[in-house]
């Protein structure tokens, strides 16, 4: 498809064209498939294996991995597409080495599309996922998260000191606040309040839309009625916004000044003369929004919750906080490296297969999507000693064993906001341990919200002055 200059780029009209486009395509990209001789899994109607897969993950994959074993099969809607899971550290080295011209991850995100956009990093495969990774990687390497973290701290500060003291709040809610204003400010770099009061509620809109839309956006007729209707003008309105940050962004005289990643995607396009487009713009950073946002704030609020039922832990925390050093923060890469293990916040990695392929000794047809279980992978006793149990030593001073912890994937595919991520959740943890003391209040467990999983209680804290 060819792309449209800048100054052509019509909002509502590349909105509406981008739901027909990305709706109306649906899978047929996926060929079709031989399931002959699969893995054996649950014969169930695909169905109920598809809602048990999306509603219920927490106890499907582990009821699975016991009955099945290492390797098994589920089939999906629509027309019970298989989808193998393949378990063990190895195999997710297979999986994570194959060739991406094969392996293509882009095809499983495909319900996405409609919200993220053709030119999504994570819906791209083969030389168009390479060219936009390398035209994002600048924004991303060592150099560029260290001038983030200035500002990731102000805000961070700023958040706790406004929290109660005292009094029960869901930490996750806190959380996705503070990750929220990060990702505007720090990624979109939007600094004025009334932009960032009108970007607010149309981000959270598109972040919060309900799987149940996302599943039959395929209806084009369905996009005037009801919570169809009322997510597309979300996604009018926010791409309204967003296209005129990006204009007006261009021609900013302070341009080469600025640090915040789309003032930088602008530059490096300019600089290798492979400029991202409006569109493309657009697309990475809804991108970065949806695979950012969320996932970071999951993972804080569960590291909340696990420090403040263990004072000790929570001790050793602010006495790490506290040291402002690279020993302090290795303790909090720890901790949020743990807290990334035991409560993971997207279940599964997969890739559709566009050739046969024999992985961990199964032959796999083309059409066939394969990949490991994040919840399995992080929850293997042969691989984490006493898994239920929240330790962040296990990640001090070395890494796990390879492939035993995936929580950003692994291979040419993995996210490549992983290093911010890790960056963010550190300044957040020392901004917070330095100023109070956290309690957990009562008990909590993980719920299917979107395809992420978040505390279903919110991780409730309470928290005082230190």
């Amino acid at each position: 498809m060819a792309l449209l200059e800048h100054e052509q780029t019509d909002p509502r009209a590349l909105t509406q064209q981008r739901f027909e486009r990305m709706t109306l395509a649906g899978g047929d990209a996926v060929p079709p498939v031989d399931t002959a001789g699969l893995p054996d899994g649950p014969h169930w109607p695909s169905l109920l294996q598809t809602v048990s897969l999306l509603r219920f993950r927490h106890r499907f994959h582990p009821y699975l991995h016991k009955k099945y074993g290492d390797i098994y099969t589920v089939r999906l809607m629509p027309k019970g597409r298989p989808l193998i899971f393949f378990t063990r550290p190895e195999h997710a080295k297979e999986i994570f080495a194959g060739d991406p011209e094969v392996f293509h991850a882009g095809k499983g995100n495909a319900i996405l599309g409609p919200v993220m956009g053709e030119h999504s990093l994570l819906l791209q495969d083969g030389a168009e996922h390479k060219r936009a990774r390398k035209l994002l990687m600048p924004a991303f390497n060592g150099h560029a998260l260290r001038t983030y973290q200035g500002m990731v701290t102000a805000i961070a500060r700023d958040e706790v000191a406004h929290w109660p003291v005292g009094r029960t709040f869901r930490s996750h809610d806190r959380m996705n606040v503070l990750t929220l204003e990060v990702i505007l400010r720090v990624v979109f770099g939007v600094t004025d309040e009334k932009r960032l009061a009108a970007l607010r509620p149309r981000v959270s809109a598109t972040v919060n839309v309900s799987p149940a839309v996302l599943l039959v956006w395929g209806i084009p007729a369905l996009h005037r009625v009801g919570p169809w209707a009322k997510a597309l003008q979300n996604q009018i309105e926010l791409d309204e916004l967003m296209y005129a940050e990006i204009r007006e962004r261009r021609t900013a005289s302070d341009l080469a000044e600025r640090t915040d990643v789309l003032s930088r995607l602008i530059r490096e396009g300019a600089e290798t003369g492979d400029e991202l487009q409006d569109i493309e713009l657009r697309d990475q950073l809804v991108t970065l929004l949806l695979a950012g946002h969320e996932t970071t704030a999951t993972a804080l609020a569960w590291a909340l919750h696990e420090l403040g039922r263990n004072p000790d832990l929570m001790r050793r925390t602010q006495v790490a906080a506290d040291a402002g050093d690279p020993d302090g923060d290795a303790w909090l890469d720890a901790v949020l490296k743990e807290s990334l293990r035991l409560h993971p916040v997207i279940p599964m990695v997969v890739r559709t297969l566009m050739k046969p392929q024999t992985i961990a000794g199964v032959d796999v047809p083309r059409g066939a999507t394969v990949g490991p279980s994040i919840l399995i992978a992080h929850s293997r006793e042969d691989s984490y000693e006493e898994p239920d149990r929240f330790d962040p030593e296990r990640f001090l001073g070395h890494n796990p064993p390879t492939n035993t912890w995936i929580p950003f994937g692994g291979g040419v595919r993995r996210c490549i906001g992983a290093g911010f991520a890790m960056m963010e959740g550190v300044a957040v943890l020392r901004e917070v341990f330095t100023s109070v003391d956290v309690t957990a209040v009562g008990t909590d467990e993980p719920r299917v919200r979107n395809i992420t999983s978040v505390p279903r209680y919110g991780s409730r804290i309470k928290v005082k002055p230190r």
